[in-house]
């Protein structure tokens, strides 16, 4: 039989987010990346979204390692819940560990996790598989591809990556190893396709700074930024450009608080002294001497910028004439939520920057053009577009196709698809378990399909609770029906609608004489009936809840 190596994604294929690659070969197993994805609006309660891994749990005696490509939610976020089921050592940058470190304590698993920290240029052998760290530029540092030899060729598996010539802190992308591989032979490459559709080459982070620079000159007000806590880059260059114009920093919001921690024990944020305060001392400061760095880029409920903006944080209240600067996009999805805040702050009397046109957002995904260097440089034999939602996908696949790649030797998959490559070529080979685990507090998986769409019926319709009491001993009703409504009508304006509603049930539970004796077909009845009057009378479908009681 021929040997087989198989790929499976987990996530991140048909989505953007919760990203976990399966490599396999024989009884080795390797796993990329561990990430969540965030609920959109119909997932009601639900606080975030993590990669179904019962096919991992299945083959846990063969998971020789997990391997992290950078510190983004979306590829580590799911580590605690993978690791509370397989144990295997994680390898990533040391910046991802710090972070990967934080969020187990929070778990209770720092103490148990085996986190191994790797620079770029170093190797580590798990089982038939060898894994390379290749520098990358991205929008968090210590970002790296993974080259995977495999008895069967090397796999070049580039995570998230774009091609920064002038990065705000270490080296440029390591185009020269990328090329080597490609002169050597690559049998696959799994490629980032989020920015796809954008043309040309994305943008430096250093013009971002440069905007900064603008913005903070001749600026008398108080300054507050927002942006992804993650983005170290640029938190570095608003401490630079406040060191530059005389103004102190401090930071607010949990996520910033633990970015700046980490990344400042590790060197990845250079302060110069004296520039730091507490949040708590920045109000004995004259607004033209501080800066604010806040978490709230999305527009969360719970960030330190959305409780400025509606005058809950404990101790920053938003003043006429702040200077408010968003440095980030819209996740799609946060459009509202970030529209909200805007307008808030506006109410308020701030001074709020945020077009895209102001050049205040870099992304950290390559564009078209880099997406074809990467292909050119790596020239692999196979081409598996990954990262993106389906037409992200497609498109990628296409651009693979102009390159010269034949469409045979490409792979457009969906999560949970065997991809199995063979000395012969490239197929699908069937489908394993996948799919989303919704996490509501500390229960994972808890709410599954049905639970969400009880949440979704309650919230479009609302809900009537029937309770009807009658007799054991010949069936009939002890006391008119009780009509409880949630998110349903207001009881005061609606008497005379669940007065018919009572009259309907009196009907139903008095003309079931054969069904006294079955309560579960009583209750049916009632919410059968119930459903069809209420649709008929009112045009309404609420959740309809009979509670039968024997006295």
């Amino acid at each position: 039989m021929a040997e087989k190596l198989k790929i499976i994604s987990l996530g991140g294929l048909g989505e953007v987010g919760k990203n976990l690659t399966v490599y396999e070969f024989g009884e080795d197993i390797i796993v990329v990346d561990t990430g969540l994805g965030f609920p959109d609006d119909e997932m009601y309660g639900v606080d975030i979204v993590i990669p179904d891994i019962t096919y991992l749990i299945k083959n846990k005696h063969k998971v020789r390692g997990i391997v992290l490509t950078h510190g983004h939610e979306d590829h580590i976020g799911a580590l605690p819940y993978v690791l509370r089921e397989i144990k295997a050592p994680v390898y990533a940058t040391p910046l991802t560990a710090g972070l990967c470190l934080i969020k187990l304590a929070e778990h209770g698993l720092d103490k148990t996790a085996e986190i191994i920290p790797m620079n770029a240029g170093e190797a580590v052998k798990l089982g038939q598989f060898k894994v390379e760290m290749i520098r990358v530029n991205h929008s968090i540092p210590d970002a790296v591809s993974l080259a995977i030899r495999t008895p069967l060729g090397v796999i070049v598996h580039t995570g998230d990556f774009k091609v920064d010539t002038t990065p705000v802190s270490g080296e440029m992308i390591d185009l020269a190893r990328f090329g080597d591989l490609g002169n050597r032979g690559v049998l696959a490459l799994l490629s980032d396709s989020t920015n796809v559709e954008r043309t040309g080459f994305s943008s430096s982070e250093k013009a971002v700074g440069q905007r900064f620079d603008e913005l903070f000159k001749g600026c008398t007000q108080r300054i507050l930024v927002t942006t992804f806590a993650s983005n170290v880059h640029r938190i570095q260059q608003v401490i630079d450009c406040a060191a530059k114009h005389g103004r102190q920093v401090a930071v607010t919001g949990r996520s910033m608080e633990n970015i700046m921690k980490v990344a400042t024990e590790l060197g990845y944020i250079n302060v110069p002294k004296g520039v730091m305060v507490e949040l708590n001392h920045i109000k004995n400061l004259p607004p033209e001497k501080t800066v604010i760095v806040t978490t709230g880029s999305q527009g969360e409920p719970m960030s330190a910028l959305h409780r400025m903006a509606f005058s809950t944080h404990r101790q920053v209240d938003i003043k006429p004439g702040d200077r408010v600067i968003i440095s980030a996009s819209a996740v799609p999805g946060n459009e509202l939520t970030v529209s909200k805040v805007i307008d808030e702050l506006f109410r308020r009397g701030a001074d709020v920057i945020y077009d895209k046109a102001t050049g205040l957002h870099v992304s950290g995904h390559a564009y078209q053009e880099e997406l074809k260097m990467m292909i050119a440089l790596i020239k692999p034999k196979f081409f598996i577009p990954v990262h993106g939602e389906p037409r992200h996908l497609v498109k990628h696949a296409r651009i693979a196709q102009d390159m010269g790649i034949e469409a045979k030797r490409i792979v457009v998959a969906d999560i949970g698809q065997v991809i199995e490559l063979t000395s012969r070529g490239i197929t699908k080979a069937g489908i394993v378990p996948s799919g989303k685990i919704f996490v509501d507090g500390t229960g994972v998986g808890d709410v599954g399909a049905v639970v969400l769409r009880d949440r979704q019926h309650l919230a479009q319709d609302g809900m009537l609770v029937v309770i009807v009491n009658i007799s054991s001993g010949d069936g009939s009703l002890l006391s008119e029906p009780e009509i409880i409504t949630r998110g349903f009508v207001y009881v005061k304006e609606s008497e005379e609608l669940l007065r018919e509603l009572q009259t309907v049930v009196t009907s139903i539970v008095n003309d079931s004489h054969r069904l006294r004796n079955d309560l579960n077909s009583l209750k049916s009845a009632i919410k059968n009936d119930l459903s069809q009057y209420l649709y008929k009378k009112a045009k309404r479908n609420p959740m309809i809840l009979p509670v039968v009681s024997e006295i």
